[in-house]
């Protein structure tokens, strides 16, 4: 009997090794929207020391408030661009989350064509041996039933 051989297999390789490549894609997007927020987070927190520092001074001269509003205008401006480079990185890591998805159907869809050619394969298998079983059996049987001879009437 022979083994199963899968002929889509290197297909199906190709299609794992593409699935790798959109997960690892999808990752390092997502690493760069961490970094986006995390750049958010860090200019909104200056932002907020600043402020208390400048109100905990006790003598608060006019040239330190309008450094102060010149500094939230600026920390204003840095969000806003921060804010539109991060809604472009969330449509990229749409856009790559989609094709990995894509991927990963592709990929699924040829382990389940070889899941059920597997099957396939296995039960033809499992018919031919029970044939083999029952072709040496009847042989047996005859072997060792006693001859008849036929007899005229």
């Amino acid at each position: 009997m022979a083994s199963f051989r899968f002929p889509l297999g290197k297909v199906l390789e190709w299609r794992r090794t593409q699935l790798e490549m959109e997960e690892i894609k999808f990752k390092r997007e997502s690493a760069a929207l961490a970094e986006i927020d995390r750049l958010r987070a860090e200019c909104e927190a200056s932002g907020i020391k600043t402020e208390l520092q400048v109100r905990a001074w006790t003598p608060v001269t006019g040239r330190d408030l309008e450094a102060l509003g010149s500094f939230r205008l600026q920390v204003k401006a840095r969000e806003a661009g921060i804010a539109l480079q991060r809604a472009g990185q969330v449509k990229k890591l749409e856009a790559q989350q989609a094709a990995m998805l894509e991927a990963r159907r592709r990929c699924r869809l040829l382990e389940r064509l070889k899941e059920q050619r597997i099957e396939e394969w296995r039960t033809a298998e499992n018919r031919e041996l029970e044939t083999v079983a029952s072709e040496t059996y009847l042989a047996q049987w005859n072997h060792r039933a006693p001859r008849r001879t036929r007899t005229s009437i």
